[in-house]
């Protein structure tokens, strides 16, 4: 951990990445107030949006929760990378889901208005496995509701309702499996059996 820590000072993007992506990996909370740092710094870089992408999901794998209003406050600026608001949602769900529950993180990047910030707390719900109260499966349900059948947003719903109770998950999972995309008709054939698939995120 301490040499990763100390490669994120380093003058190589690629080398401050592969130091994220090793933190990511071993997830060990020690490692927060130094990732904290070195993404406060790498922000200022638009075009290191990569490394930024690793060491936020660095940040939510290592469960340093004092990064949550420092990535709140990034989800309000205009980033043209658009990943790294997948990363944000992800890792905001995540941090915030340990004391408040899936469901007010996940409500609070649905409606951003960044469709990409939804995306990553949808896919930190799938990969979490978590199971959020009938309200919040109402509300992620009405939210995808308006949007094409085209649209990827309901992959990770698909993938992650497999331990979702109620008729209207089930109606949602068969007209997902009958839709257009063949990936969301995977995810969905599979939660429809009530199993998991393994995802691996960038």
């Amino acid at each position: 951990m301490d040499e990763a820590v100390a490669q994120l000072d380093d003058r190589s993007s690629a080398k401050r990445r592969a130091a994220a992506k090793r933190l990511r990996k071993l997830a060990v909370t020690a490692a927060g107030p130094a990732l904290l740092l070195a993404l406060q710094r790498e922000v200022l870089d638009l075009r290191t949006w990569e490394t930024q992408y690793q060491m936020v999901m660095a940040l939510g794998a290592c469960d340093h929760r004092p990064a949550v209003p420092f990535l709140s406050d990034l989800t309000q600026r205009p980033l043209e990378a658009t990943m790294v608001y997948v990363a944000l949602g992800d890792s905001i769900v995540r941090l915030r889901s340990a004391e408040e529950g899936v469901s007010v993180p996940v409500r609070w990047c649905l409606d951003s208005g960044t469709p990409m910030l939804a995306e990553g707390a949808l896919r930190a719900v799938a990969m979490l496995r978590a199971v959020p109260e009938p309200e919040t499966v109402d509300y992620i349900l009405d939210f995808l509701a308006p949007l094409n059948s085209h649209d990827g947003l309901r992959f990770w719903v698909a993938a992650a309702a497999a331990g979702w109770p109620g008729e209207r998950v089930r109606a949602f999972l068969e007209r997902c499996e009958a839709g257009p995309r063949a990936d969301v008709a995977d995810a969905a054939a599979t939660s429809l059996e009530g199993r998991y698939q393994t995802y691996r995120p960038l």
